[in-house]
Formats: structure tokens, sequence, C-alpha cells
């Protein structure tokens, strides 16, 4: 029986991938996480019976945790999803995004390579999940394949591609058997309501303002993140060591278009009249509460990549609609309207947290 680390694995992709590897698999699978802001027991409550699961909270960045954990399970599947992610908190705090998914990943990369000298491992395999934001930003046309330079512009960005570049330098200078996954947007369950959708999603059935970046008109590709642990699990366990693979959702949207999707499901799903929040406005449609704020720095314009040689290699490809994938979406968060005020008020009172917020978004949240 195979066992699957999954670091990082109380975060929004990481749990919906322990679970992906729980339902589609006979493996063991270990979860490591931290449990900061965006990492949650409760995203694991669906694994929590399995006798096949065990969660440990640690950092990927502390050698002894690591090292434990690979003596006392000896994984040999490896995938790390332990990183900072919100490009608005890196902005104002870049520091923490070098110390996680640069250094730690170091540690993770150093450990497991120790731990492979000592105790060979037929088939180890490490998946180092990755972001589309580490190559920039595309003009109206064309997309970025697996041989386009990097050339981030937020801190998280850069965090991310020097992550990538440890994890190639590992590979070819030590021999890992480590490749790479650069993934588009997610969007679905659990996901950290920071973020777009889930945002838009529960200020919107709070009667708070939608604030969009700048005009509204960057574009972004979107990936259900269903379909996306799929992809995950066949690269991790047949995508080819010592290469790196775009994971695309072929669902470019504007900004723009998202919130007004978001806004006409919650329309149809818990329309106004209904909402207690929007009654006491007056406010009629979810539409009504978007409002624009000054662009974020460095905003990219749009990214886009070429998924062709996850296709052609593996056989994936996205198969959610947005648009089906999205009122899923929106059907969950509003079946789990407190999962969503827990994170906010997790966020209000924890100072580490909510000081590393713009204060443009500390406004907005408030």
């Amino acid at each position: 029986m195979d066992t699957i680390l999954v670091c990082g694995g109380a975060g929004f992709i990481g749990s919906n991938f322990v679970l992906h590897a729980l339902e589609q698999t006979d493996a063991r699978v270990i979860a490591l996480d931290k449990l900061t802001y965006a990492g949650s027991r409760r995203n694991l409550s669906g694994a929590g019976s399995n006798r096949r699961f065990t969660f440990v909270r640690g950092d990927i960045g502390n050698r002894r945790v690591i090292d434990e954990i690979l003596r006392a399970h000896r994984p040999r599947l490896i995938v790390n999803f332990a990183a900072e992610t919100h490009v608005d908190r890196s902005i104002a705090g870049p520091g923490g995004f070098v110390e996680t998914n640069v250094l730690a990943t170091l540690g993770l990369l150093e450990g497991v390579r120790d731990h492979l000298r000592k105790t060979p491992t037929p088939g180890f395999r490490m998946l180092q999940v990755s972001t589309d934001e580490v190559y920039g930003s595309l003009g109206e046309s064309g997309k970025f394949n697996e041989s386009a330079p990097y050339a981030p512009s937020s801190p998280y960005a850069a965090s991310k591609a020097a992550a990538d570049h440890l994890v190639r330098a590992f590979h070819r200078t030590f021999g890992l058997p480590a490749l790479i996954a650069n993934c588009s947007n997610n969007y679905g369950f659990r996901q950290h309501p920071e973020k777009l959708i889930p945002r838009m999603a529960s200020n919107a059935v709070l009667g708070r303002k939608l604030p969009v970046y700048g005009d509204g008109r960057n574009i972004r590709d979107w990936l259900y993140v269903e379909d996306n642990c799929g992809a995950l699990h066949a690269l991790l366990t047949s995508g080819k060591v010592g290469e790196n693979y775009n994971v695309g959702g072929e669902n470019e949207r504007t900004n723009l278009e998202v919130v007004e999707m978001v806004c006409r499901l919650l329309q149809e799903e818990f329309p106004p009249i209904t909402n207690p929040a929007l009654r006491r406005k007056r406010i009629t449609h979810y539409l009504d509460l978007q409002s624009f704020v000054p662009d974020r720095p460095g905003h990219d314009y749009r990214y886009a990549v070429d998924n062709r040689k996850i296709r052609r290699e593996l056989g994936w490809r996205p198969t959610t609609d947005f648009g089906d994938g999205l009122r899923r979406t929106i059907r969950w968060y509003l079946a789990n309207r407190e999962w969503c005020v827990g994170w906010r008020d997790a966020d209000r009172t924890t100072p580490s947290a909510s000081r590393q917020y713009p204060e443009q978004l500390l406004q907005e949240k408030s």
C-alpha cells in the first residue's frame, strides 16, 4: 500500500487533494499542516474517520518534524501544497512568503534528500504545486507553455518561482525525483474567503460591498479544484520526473465577469427578498453591491497557460464547465455560511493575520 505525504494538507487545494486521494486510491494519506490562518482541521472533517488517514500538525521547514514523518511513515509519494498564497498579503508583508514558500520548501527538500540517502525508496516521487503567476503577465493573446521564462510580478509569485527553481535544482544536482505543476486559478469548496469567489459570495450574502480592483478587466483562467486534484494525482503517479507541467482550466474570464456570475447565481439561489441583510438595505440585486477600488500594485493583466503537454502525455483535461462548477461552489458556500463567518471572525481577532492585510482591504472587511 502506497503512502502519500500531503504537505499543506489542511489548506484549500491540499484538503481537497487529501479527500480525492482517500476516495480514489487505497493509499495511506498523511496530511502535514502548520495550521496558520488559511489552514484548518475543519477542511479535513470528511477524512477524520478514515483509518488510512493521519494528520500531523507541523512546519515543512522544521527538519525534526520532516525527519520524524519520513522515518515513521516512509512515504513513496510527496505532494507539496504548503505555501502562503494571497497576493495582497505578499504586497503588505513579503517576508512571510519568503520564509514559508522559499526557506521552508528548502528545508523540506533537504529533509527528503537526506532521507532518500539513508532509506532508498523505489519509485519515490515528489510533486511541487506551483502557480501560473510565475510566468508573469500576458497581453490579449497567446498562452504560456512550459518553456516560457519566469517573470513574476508580485512577491507571492516571486517566492513561488524561487521554490520552483530550488526543486528543479535539487533534481538536477542531487537527483531528487521531483516534478512541478504550474496551475491556474483554482475555485471550489473550502477556499479561504480572502480569495475572489468566496469573498464576493460571503460579502454579498452579508450585504457588504464587492470591491473590484481597477476596471475589473484583468483576466484569469479558472480551474475547478476537483479537476485540478485529478491532474495533480496523475502527475504525482505518472508525470515525468524533472519536468514541469501546466495545468490550465480553459476557462478565461475577466474579474468583472466572475463577479457578475456570482451575483446572478446568488440572485437565483438566495433571492434578495429572502436575504435579511439585503432587505434591510432595500437592495434588490446583488450587483448593486459592486464597487471599484484602486488597482493592486503590479497587477498582472492576464494569465493563461497551454495545457497541451499534460493532455498529450497523461490524457488529462478539465471536465467541469465554469458555470456548473461555480454554481456548485456558490451552493456550498450558502449551505456552509458559518464556515465563512468563522474565517472572518478569526481574521479580525488574529493580529498576525490582520496586520498582513493592506489598509484598503481591512476597510472593505469591516
